[in-house]
């Protein structure tokens, strides 16, 4: 934190004026994904009756090692090298004396895997699920799960959608508090500053081994740009750490199993091929950093060793289970939390975390990664569902495809506060979804709130354009303090 410079007493006595920075406009394409995933694929079929296929769990178990105290060989084609008898685990013992890996505790968040922290709040269900979906798929576009991981971009960091499991998770920590745009600038300065891999799993992604030997200044000259840097970078230092000591426990342990010194190898090893551990220890001996070992663990397993790396929240965690591991995962970003709020698929009371946890167990899983998809698109672009957003904006009297299902709250949206809303009720037998307690959305209150707010901000501020830009919507996006406590403001 830089130092406060001292003012004279006049100085500090008089009133202090701060010019408002004016939002960017910035154009988007309706038919665009969020997490930079391109534009959404339309599906064939005449009708739209075809539901999106679960996210495939595929194992690919990539494991990367570090030959400590030698220098680093050259890759020489260390994918064909699995698949070979001639790669053989090297049944000499290692001389390196290898430190246990000061691997924390899962956090539990105050979560429980597979149970509902509300299991009397009967939303969403099914039905309302599909409902949403196709609603917002007749706006956004149907929303289907690519079959491949696309390869790494080197100019956008994106929310985990890379072939690399620990390349997705850096990268989903940079994107984490900040915009789309800076998380992006953050990752061009890490690739500018440490270089590309030019091989195996991690191609064209950031040499992560480099960034581990380098000193947390460097780490924060490169990624300065993308907010939170101080944090980020000593988190990043400590997660590549992490993954460091515990590639090589890895290598000395299937070391070990291959000269039969132990009966069983390193945790998930007995899910894994004989090429996939050859793999692992030829990717260690190049030095090449990877978290890929847990494609070969089922989804809560891979969750909780996510959640054990420091800066790491469930929402991150999700991200890299649904768009790396390509496992069904609902990840709650601040627009899908709004929506989830409004929506009434939670009660008031609940956290993004617990939404999160809720909406695990209530979503179907083939619609977790399309509403993830759709809920962010919208909650960007509808005039009436951004957060920034009132009933004098530019847009409002356009409307909302889903008005007739949300409930909005705050006063500029009309509505009222979090604590007025009602449990479920019941209509004809039927479950309904929570009502608002109350006069009608817009009361006398709200008018007379937004009124003196107008008379404050002068004529200027009645107006926002819908394409301003995405860093007032979600100034906290991930690390707010909620996720993980490291990033408390």
């Amino acid at each position: 934190m830089s130092k406060r410079t001292t003012r004279s007493s006049a100085a500090q006595n008089a009133p202090q004026t701060r010019k408002r920075k004016k939002s960017v406009s910035v154009a988007e394409d309706v038919n665009e994904l969020p997490h930079n995933l391109g534009k959404v694929r339309v599906r064939s079929d005449a009708n739209g009756d075809e539901k999106p296929s679960p996210a495939k769990k595929g194992k690919v178990a990539a494991k990367a090692k570090a030959n400590i105290g030698k220098p680093r060989k050259p890759l020489e084609e260390p994918i064909a090298a699995t698949a070979t008898a001639q790669s053989d685990i090297k049944s000499e013992p290692s001389d390196d004396t290898i430190k246990p890996a000061p691997m924390r505790k899962a956090k539990s968040y105050g979560l429980t895997p597979g149970q509902s922290p509300f299991p009397d709040w009967k939303f969403p269900t099914p039905e309302q699920c599909y409902e949403i979906n196709e609603e917002l798929s007749k706006v956004h576009g149907k929303v289907v799960a690519p079959d491949v991981v696309p390869p790494p971009s080197a100019t956008v960091a994106g929310c985990g959608e890379v072939p690399s499991v620990l390349d997705a998770l850096i990268r989903t920590l940079l994107s984490a508090a900040t915009s789309g745009r800076n998380s992006s600038r953050a990752f061009q300065g890490l690739v500018d500053t440490f270089g590309l891999l030019q091989e195996g799993v991690g191609k064209g992604s950031v040499d992560w081994d480099k960034v581990r030997n380098a000193s947390k200044k460097e780490v924060f000259d490169a990624i300065k740009s993308g907010g939170l840097a101080d944090v980020k970078s000593k988190h990043i230092k400590e997660i590549l750490d992490m993954v460091y000591i515990n590639n090589q426990e890895r290598l000395a342990s299937l070391r070990d199993l291959k000269q039969g010194k132990v009966e069983n190898g390193p945790s998930g090893a007995e899910d894994e091929t004989d090429a996939e551990k050859r793999r692992e220890v030829v990717l260690a001996e190049q030095n090449i950093l990877s978290l890929d070992r847990l494609h070969a663990l089922d989804d809560g397993d891979a969750f909780d060793e996510l959640i054990k790396y420091p800066g790491i929240g469930p929402k991150t965690a999700s991200c890299v289970l649904c768009f790396c591991l390509q496992r069904p995962s609902f990840a709650v970003d601040t627009h899908v939390f709004r929506l989830c709020k409004w929506l009434g698929w939670v009660p008031p009371v609940a956290t993004r975390n617990s939404t999160y946890s809720h909406c695990e167990v209530r979503i179907p899983n083939e619609l977790k990664y399309p509403l993830h998809q759709l809920f962010i698109r919208h909650g960007k672009t509808c005039p009436r569902c951004r957060a920034i957003t009132g009933e004098s904006s530019e847009g409002w009297e356009k409307g909302c495809p889903i008005e007739h299902l949300v409930v909005r709250t705050g006063s500029k949206k009309g509505g009222l506060d979090d604590t007025k809303v009602k449990s479920p009720t019941k209509t004809n037998g039927a479950e309904a979804t929570p009502e608002i307690n109350g006069t009608p959305k817009k009361g006398r209150k709200a008018k007379a709130r937004t009124a003196k707010k107008r008379s404050k901000t002068g004529k200027g501020s009645r107006k926002r354009t819908a394409e301003a830009s995405d860093e007032e919507d979600s100034p906290s996006d991930d690390l707010s303090g909620e996720d993980d406590d490291d990033y408390r403001g």
